[in-house]
């Protein structure tokens, strides 16, 4: 049951023929037997409460089957959300000590629409403090383990949800994306993330909603049609947001593959140091995606990387100086912020405004040659990291293929082009790691697409989706996990 995607089990639930109760249960018996080994799922809520909930479920199903009408499209489904959002009546610690056991009183506006849609919520995911860096670990819940090597980072700062989804302890996952908080865990744990457009799935308005532009919320799923899904229920304008794309349902995708042109992108022309075996992954599954009917073609760095990474550097800053300023103001609460947290907070306050200024004028000047690249290509590609998933007591990479790292997220410098900008990034299953130390460890590639074309993604990765038997592999057992699937 669990190892069926999102789609086919809330079939099931529809015709009768399993029941949210039977779901829930085998659901919370997945975690009691896996998660332990890998710390994704956080703040689990009672047991009777939720069997409670699927016991309403059934009955609203039920009474849908005799009405012959159609049951909002998630009902019976169990969904974790990741911790930094708010679901109401559950914790939402961020990760951060400032937060642990604080209560959320309202759902974030993507949850409300999850819960209209009929979910039930069984907790949370886990993720870094504030979500800064793409290793999942905090002083609250603790690290989250790879689910194919729980030895190692699961990525992040989505890593609860992608390793989560991986062992099948749920179907359908939310995250949120940065700078490759979507794109990097899915990578790392042979599952699909998407951030969606810039737009596409708004947070509520509430303070500033103008300047900060880099962040958004987006889907994970083991298959693009649950990417569809889930991105259909969590979409759609907010009259109070500005920026808004408006309604349109995306899903299911059709198979994209043949004849689309890809333009590979690779290191970016040796400004990206990669790991071995990295680019021979992702350039595997291109070649993959070559025989299903695809045009793939080698490109050249189409902008200046050093000009992006500044870019990037400053505006980032810029938000989570406002974003977290009022935590650094406080001298009680910045004695319990993280270092990489302060120094974000510091780089931004120290900005001028000349240098915003500069750095929001070469990100326009980006936003215009991308658009020229979709005149020729429908999907840009590079690896959805730079390394390979790493041990997960490291709390960053201090250097990749022997050049010095001089941020604690420099090494995951591959996911900026999009982010800057808003496009579409979608990260598929690209392979394993064929020897050495990365032997095993999965990898991923991003599909990164024009403005709105978060369709058309799709449809190139469920043509993808359906030619790589890899992506239907699930990680093994942990050690000690008991049970099935």
């Amino acid at each position: 049951m669990l190892a069926a995607p999102a789609h086919e089990q809330l079939a099931l639930l529809r015709a009768g023929q399993i029941s949210a109760e039977g779901l829930m249960r085998a659901t919370l018996a997945r975690i009691a037997a896996v998660n332990p080994a890998v710390n994704a799922i956080v703040a689990l809520r009672d047991e009777a409460a939720l069997l409670a909930e699927a016991r309403a479920a059934d009955a609203a199903l039920a009474a849908a089957r005799r009405d012959g009408v159609a049951p909002p499209p998630l009902t019976g489904l169990p969904l974790a959300v990741k911790d930094l959002a708010d679901v109401a009546g559950l914790q939402t610690s961020m990760g951060s000590p400032l937060f642990a056991g604080q209560v959320a009183a309202r759902d974030s506006l993507f949850v409300e629409r999850l819960r209209a849609a009929g979910a039930l919520f069984i907790g949370k995911t886990n993720t870094p403090e504030f979500g800064l860096g793409s290793h999942t670990f905090n002083p609250v819940h603790g690290v989250t383990g790879n689910a194919w090597a729980p030895g190692h980072s699961a990525g992040g700062s989505s890593g609860g949800a992608a390793v989560a989804l991986a062992l099948r302890m749920v179907a359908l996952a939310d995250g949120s994306d940065m700078m490759g908080s979507l794109r990097n865990p899915a990578g790392w744990n042979n599952v699909y993330g998407f951030r969606p457009s810039w737009g596409r799935v708004p947070e509520r308005a509430e303070g500033e909603t103008f300047l900060h532009s880099l962040s958004t919320n987006g889907p994970m799923a083991r298959c693009p049609r649950d990417l569809a899904l889930m991105l259909d229920v969590m979409a759609g304008p907010d009259p109070a947001r500005p920026f808004c794309l408006p309604a349109e349902r995306l899903g299911p995708p059709g198979e994209g593959l043949r004849g689309a042109r890809i333009g590979w992108l690779g290191d970016w022309g040796g400004a990206l140091p990669m790991e071995p075996g990295v680019l021979d992954c992702c350039e595997g599954a291109l070649a993959g995606m070559a025989a299903a009917g695809a045009v793939v073609e080698p490109l050249a760095p189409p902008f200046v990387f050093d000009d992006l990474w500044q870019s990037w550097l400053d505006l980032r800053a810029f938000a989570n100086a406002a974003r977290l300023g009022p935590l650094y103001d406080d001298p009680a609460q910045r004695a319990a912020l993280k270092d990489t947290a302060i120094w974000e907070i510091e780089q931004g306050r120290a900005l001028s405004l000349q240098a915003v200024t500069a750095a929001s004028l070469t990100r326009s000047r980006w936003y215009a040659a991308a658009a020229g690249l979709f005149d020729r290509f429908d999907a840009l590609a590079l690896p959805t990291a730079q390394v390979w998933p790493f041990a997960r007591e490291t709390d960053w990479p201090r250097d990749v293929a022997g050049v010095a790292m001089d941020t604690y997220h420099r090494w995951m410098a591959v996911v900026v082009p999009a982010s800057l900008i808003g496009l579409p990034a979608l990260a598929v299953p690209a392979g394993f790691g064929a020897q050495g130390p990365a032997k095993g460890l999965p990898m991923g590639l991003q599909l990164i697409g024009r403005h709105g074309g978060d369709a058309g993604l799709l449809a190139l990765a469920e043509g993808w989706h359906r030619a790589n038997p890899l992506a239907e592999l699930a990680p093994p057992q942990p050690a000690g996990a008991g049970g099935t699937v």
